[in-house]
């Protein structure tokens, strides 16, 4: 099975997209991506730095 690309949700999204995106590509629950994130981001500037380089959803 071929992996969907990478990109940030346009309807799956709190802020940018990036957890929703990234949650379609794991295929795994975006509210647990989230979670995660919360977690494990020490600097929300990542998460905008992920926005920058993650392309949205066509």
């Amino acid at each position: 099975m071929k992996r969907p690309n990478l990109y940030r949700s346009r309807n799956d999204r709190m802020l940018l997209g990036v957890c929703g995106g990234l949650a379609e590509y794991l295929n795994m629950d975006s509210t647990l991506i989230r979670v995660l994130c919360v977690l494990f981001i020490p600097n929300l500037a990542l998460y905008f730095i992920a926005a920058l380089f993650i392309p949205n959803q066509k």
